[in-house]
Formats: C-alpha cells, sequence, structure tokens
C-alpha cells in the first residue's frame, strides 16, 4: 500500500482529493488529509475506507517532518508562502512532492540537494501556473519539430463566472481568492512586442487592453500580467520578438476598476483611520477633493473624467458605493475595505458554476508561409464543491502525483511540466475528465 500525505483541504483540493479516493482502491493507496479545520477535512473524505483527515498544523515542525516521513508521496495544498516548510522535509525524507504554487526562491535553492537525493520536487501543475505551460509546451514542441518558427506567442487565463449566471453589471463574481483579485497587476507589466520591451505602470495597465473571441462565449478583454519576459527563457522562445501574458475579463470591466486602482482603493499600504466607524459613502470620498458644494457621485465622475450617468457610474452604484452603509472594519486598509464591499456583491449565488477559459495565440513561420495557431480550453464547473478552478487545478495535481506512484515519471530536483514525459500523460487524461483545448489554425 502507498500512502498518499494531502496538506490543505481548501476549495481548490475538492477535485483533487475526489480522483485521489476514487481511485484509491484500484492502485491500493491510502490518503491522509490534513488541514486546520479538522471539520473540513472530514467533509472532503466523506467516511471514505482508504480516506483519514486529521488536525495539520504547517508551523508545528515536529507534526510537519513526522506526517512528511511516513507519506510515500506530498501534495502541498497550503498557501503558498507555507509550501517550503513541507518542501525541505521531503527533501530531507526523502518523499516525492507535488504543488500547484509558483515556485518560491526559497524551493528553487533546493533543487541541487533534491537532485543528490533523487527527489523530485514538481511545481507549478495546477491550472495558471499548470495547464498553460503544459499545453503551451506541447504546441511549442510540435512546432519547433516540424521545423516551424515561432514569432509571437500570447497567453491568457480567467476565472470567471458561467455565462448562464453571469447576471451582475459587471459580468464578474469571485470564483477564487478575492484578495489576489483585488491587488492583482500591481507593479509594472513587461512584456516584448516587435522586439520592443514594453512597460505599463500599473496606474495605466487597466486602460490598456487587448480583445479576443473564445469559442462561442464572444468578445473577452486581456490585461497584462505582471512579468510576461521570464517565460521566453522557460519556454525556450530565448529570441521571441513578441510574447505577452495576460488575464482575461468581460468587456468593459477594467476600464470600471480602473475607477478604484485611480482613487487608491486597491492600496495596502496603509490603514484607514476610524474605518469601523466610516461608512461606503465616507469611503469613496476620502479620496476626493474637499468640497460640500457638490455630491460625492459629481465629485467622482469629474475626478475621473466620465459622465455622471455613464456605465461605469451604474457599475460603481450597483455596488453600493455611494450608500451610507457602515464598513465595520477596525484598522483596515483601502484593499482590504475594497475586498469587503465586493464580498457583498460578487458572492458566487448558491446554484451558480464558475468558468476557466485559457487562450493561447501563436504566430508561425515555416519558411515563407505564415499562419496563426490558435488554442483555447473553457472549463465549467460542475457545482460550487468541484467548480472549475477546482477539477483545473487539482486534477493535473492528482495525476502527476499518480504518475509518479506509478514510477512513469522518475525525474529528480526542483522541475516545472516542461517536459513531455510529464506534459503529455497529463494532458491526455485530462481530455478524459472534459478538460482539453481546441485547436485552430488560420492562415496568415
Amino acid at each position: 500500500m502507498q500512502h498518499i500525505l494531502i496538506l490543505g483541504a481548501g476549495l481548490s483540493a475538492s477535485s483533487l482529493i475526489k480522483y485521489l479516493l476514487d481511485h484509491s482502491e484500484n492502485f491500493d493507496w491510502q490518503i491522509r488529509l490534513g488541514d486546520l479545520s479538522v471539520e473540513t477535512a472530514k467533509a472532503k473524505i466523506n467516511q471514505h475506507p482508504r480516506g483519514e483527515a486529521f488536525y495539520f498544523n504547517v508551523n508545528d515542525e515536529e507534526q510537519c517532518r513526522s506526517e512528511v516521513q511516513k507519506a510515500d508521496i506530498v501534495v502541498s495544498m497550503l498557501p503558498a508562502s507555507l509550501h517550503f516548510k513541507v518542501a525541505r522535509a521531503c527533501v530531507d525524507f526523502s518523499k516525492n512532492m507535488v504543488t500547484a504554487s509558483y515556485v518560491s526562491p526559497q524551493i528553487e535553492a533546493l533543487n541541487e540537494e533534491a537532485i543528490a537525493k533523487n527527489v523530485l520536487i514538481l511545481n507549478e501543475i495546477g491550472v495558471d501556473p499548470g495547464i498553460d505551460h503544459m499545453s503551451a509546451m506541447q504546441i511549442i514542441d510540435n512546432i519547433k519539430a516540424e521545423g516551424g518558427e515561432i514569432t509571437s506567442f500570447q497567453s491568457s487565463t480567467g476565472g470567471l463566472v458561467a455565462p448562464k449566471y453571469d447576471n451582475n453589471p459587471w459580468n464578474y463574481k469571485f470564483t477564487w481568492n478575492p484578495r489576489n483579485v483585488v491587488v492583482a497587476g500591481q507593479g509594472v507589466s513587461m512584456f516584448i512586442r516587435n522586439g520592443k520591451y514594453k512597460y505599463i505602470p500599473y496606474h495605466k495597465l487597466f486602460k490598456r487592453v487587448l480583445r479576443t473571441e473564445v469559442l462561442n462565449y464572444g468578445e473577452f478583454e486581456i490585461y497584462p500580467n505582471r512579468d510576461s519576459l521570464k517565460y521566453r527563457e522557460i519556454y525556450g522562445l530565448d529570441n521571441i520578438p513578441s510574447m505577452l501574458r495576460g488575464t482575461m475579463r468581460r468587456p468593459g470591466f477594467s476600464r470600471s476598476w480602473d475607477i478604484f486602482v485611480q482613487l487608491g482603493m486597491t492600496d495596502d499600504t496603509f490603514i484607514i483611520e476610524d474605518s469601523e466607524n466610516m461608512t461606503y459613502r465616507e469611503f469613496v470620498n476620502s479620496f476626493l477633493r474637499y468640497e460640500t458644494q457638490i455630491s460625492v457621485e459629481t465629485k467622482l465622475a469629474k475626478y475621473v473624467g466620465v459622465d455622471e450617468d455613464s456605465e461605469i457610474m451604474y457599475k460603481l452604484r450597483w455596488l453600493d458605493l455611494f450608500k451610507p452603509i457602515k464598513i465595520g472594519l477596525k484598522r483596515a486598509t483601502p484593499a482590504q475595505i475594497l475586498q469587503h464591499i465586493l464580498l457583498k456583491k460578487w458572492v458566487l449565488d448558491k446554484d451558480d458554476k464558475d468558468m476557466i477559459i485559457m487562450q493561447h495565440r501563436f504566430e508561425v513561420a515555416f519558411g515563407d508561409k505564415k499562419k496563426t495557431i490558435l488554442s483555447t480550453m473553457a472549463v465549467e464547473g460542475t457545482d460550487q464543491t468541484h467548480t472549475a478552478m477546482s477539477k483545473t487545478v487539482g486534477y493535473p495535481v492528482a495525476i502527476a502525483c499518480k504518475l509518479i506512484l506509478a514510477g512513469q515519471i522518475k525525474a529528480s530536483g526542483v522541475k516545472l511540466p516542461l517536459d513531455s514525459v510529464i506534459y503529455e500523460p497529463i494532458l491526455k487524461e485530462l481530455t478524459t475528465l472534459g478538460i482539453q483545448f481546441i485547436e485552430e489554425e488560420l492562415e496568415s
């Protein structure tokens, strides 16, 4: 019997846990699921005879090391900042580890030691990062094998509400960590276009959007991610003239979100005084000029240069921003207050389903012949436990875990899923689970 240790029982782990439990009898696995909330872990195990839930605190070093030592493989679904403690124990006890999160510098520093101990620390194998890497590399490797030259690569992903349940003027609801949505894009966005490096500061980011069509889902807009340049080396496209990675939203979202950026409401670096007694309306007004002769609505419209009857102002009013609703948060930053307000209106309703969309656009030259390759994935959630986010994050992690235990993936060191020995079997099985790409070729 092989023992799988899963650390973290949050929403994104739901489909992972179910997959491993569903296959546990066939592969003779025992699954041990640890979380700070034993109740949550027990609910995910659901009395399965091959599963066991327990209280786990990663900051308890003795417990962490003891649990890792007993396992045959470790799956960390903890917050990204906590993976290193688990990875350190995995290397010490020669245990393979899988996680969906980005590689941190701390974990990257374990590479040589992991290779020496023949330990695999497989990272970035969720959806973004994860499926984006694997699906892109499959096409890149195929193009190179056919003698093609990639002159442009654009990749974007969006976590949204499924169209049937898209019933608010923002065309958006929270389908993952709300805080990450509120503070997204801060810093400088960097990419390359026709050999020219481009830099977009945060205060201009949501004004500089691209547009695309996604299958039969209609039009979307894309705002650039923070650093697209590093992916040239990761994908083996060091000399590519154009590369951009971005985030997808429905048209009009970015222009409206930009109002919060311009006001300073997404700032997480300072505390709003007396925030618990402040109202939504006073919160908005605190960022505007001191004028008592005109309304907050008029001041805001003038400040950001929109008409008071514009669609943008309608979206802000729909959020109740101008109402005297008490905030009730003590010593809160602007970003925390904004998140609190948005959670009242952007929450998924009981029967809502989410959606993940991903699209790669390659411009390719085969000698004098040029073409565009468009590869698109769209996945809708089953329910609010097995969401599209949970499935697209959890299934690749689970399949990788299975392949490692079966000896089909034999790599060592700190790895990303960029090699065909990893991505080919995972992408193949994902298609049987309803996660697949539709590829189109357009003549240029």
